[in-house]
């Protein structure tokens, strides 16, 4: 067996390792790097180590911290109690208002996992009150989210950037890699919105009046300083171009100090799980593309497609490794690198197509049971079938998997085949 070889089969053996064990990826990963890149390949430890992304983790890192400190103080729930005021008591409109409050809560830093952990014990109770399915409330709560997971101010967005950047290629963050994905998961949110029951949501009347919903506290001092400081983070970033993880940081200790925050309570509540993944598949893939082994996945790919059927292959390949792993954390780490190489394969192509195949793919099956999004969803659905609401998502998310390469093939096939 050739190196390149040993390395590619120590990827697909770590991630599978990692799902036999429940064990971390990325700790499977970093070992895995080591084991390989010393031991087989002759790398020094610093060579190994060469691979580690401590910009990504920084950024991560970061941003997580701030909006960590914002859901501790209530931050974020005192402004998601405030935006269901904008239905007025007309119970139609409450699943397009949470699909709007998760993009936008997604979007602005907390990411796609945290918009829908703070917003579904509200969702699913509002949903139920107005005779919303929570099929039709889940569908709502996890599109949003991921159409706004993308965002270069949130988690995913970060990591989709970071590993671009890696590659040497200038996309811009919010035109070549956010709406992309933000249109695509716009269009699956209003295709389960008519088909689990949004029309007729919106043609009959409330079964129950939103006016006795309780109001949440007045903001105090801790959510105007946490708002001041995500204001802050948004308008370093967007207009003075400053780190965004280094500026996350710095702010997060401003508000740390001024409201005393117990500092080993947030740290505990960091999502360092989804910070080990990214970092150590990143590290292996980097022992990967050192050792030939991206090379080689890249053959094998090419092989089953040409440029006009790679984006759909693509987002194919990433949703079935989606529903098994970590969408952020281990399949966009694996799949970005082999961008270059494709392309290369292929005799030409546009990176954002074959980048956005990857991101959407990954993410529009992520409506499962089995991911985190439909986890924390079936768990709020209170007064429904649990059983049967996790085989309706079961089956909704698998189809994602053939539905969004065929999205892609129609939105980005041409990009490539042009």
């Amino acid at each position: 067996m050739s190196l390149a070889q040993i390395s590619l089969v120590s990827l697909a053996a770590a991630i599978l390792a990692g799902q036999l064990l429940r064990v971390n990826v990325g700790v499977v990963a970093l070992a895995t790097a080591w084991l390989v890149g010393h031991y087989v390949a002759g790398m020094s430890v610093g060579a190994v180590l060469a691979g580690f992304p401590i910009g990504l983790v920084t950024m991560l890192l970061g941003v997580t911290l701030l909006f960590g400190l914002a859901q501790l103080n209530g931050t974020l729930d005192w402004l998601a109690h405030h935006a269901v005021g904008l239905a007025r008591g007309r119970g139609g409109l409450i699943p397009p208002i949470f699909f709007g409050l998760a993009l936008l809560l997604a979007a602005i830093g907390p990411g796609n996992i945290a918009a829908v952990v703070l917003l579904a014990p509200i969702a699913m109770r509002m949903g139920a009150r107005v005779g919303a399915g929570a099929l039709l409330m889940t569908l709502m709560l996890a599109n949003g989210a991921n159409a706004g997971a993308f965002s270069p101010l949130a988690p995913t967005g970060i990591i989709a950037n970071g590993l671009i950047a890696d590659l040497g290629y200038a996309m811009d963050p919010w035109r070549d890699v956010f709406v992309p994905s933000l249109l695509v998961q716009a269009a699956l949110a209003l295709l389960g919105w008519a088909i689990a029951g949004g029309p007729a949501l919106a043609r009959r009347a409330a079964s129950a009046s939103l006016a006795d919903e309780p109001a949440p506290a007045r903001p105090g001092r801790a959510q105007f300083v946490t708002l001041a400081a995500i204001i802050a983070l948004i308008v370093g970033v967007l207009v003075f171009e400053a780190d965004i993880g280094f500026l996350a940081i710095t702010l997060s200790l401003v508000v740390a100090a001024i409201e005393h925050v117990d500092t080993e309570d947030l740290l505990h509540r960091l999502p360092w799980d989804t910070i080990l993944m990214v970092a150590g598949v990143s590290t292996l893939v980097a022992i990967l593309d050192a050792t030939g082994g991206l090379d080689l996945l890249t053959t094998l790919l090419a092989r089953g497609a040409d440029r006009g059927s790679i984006t759909a292959l693509l987002a194919f390949v990433a949703g079935l490794f989606s529903v098994v792993s970590s969408s952020s954390g281990v399949v966009m780490p694996a799949f970005i690198p082999l961008v270059p190489g494709l392309i290369d394969k292929l005799g030409g192509g546009d990176p954002v197509a074959l980048v956005s195949a990857i991101n959407v793919g990954s993410h529009v099956v992520d409506v499962s049971p089995l991911s985190t999004l439909g986890a924390v969803c079936i768990a709020h659905a209170a007064g429904e079938d649990r059983a049967r609401l996790f085989h309706r998502l079961l089956w909704w998310g698998l189809t994602m998997a053939v539905v969004g390469a065929a999205a892609c093939a129609v939105l980005f096939g041409g990009w490539l085949s042009s």
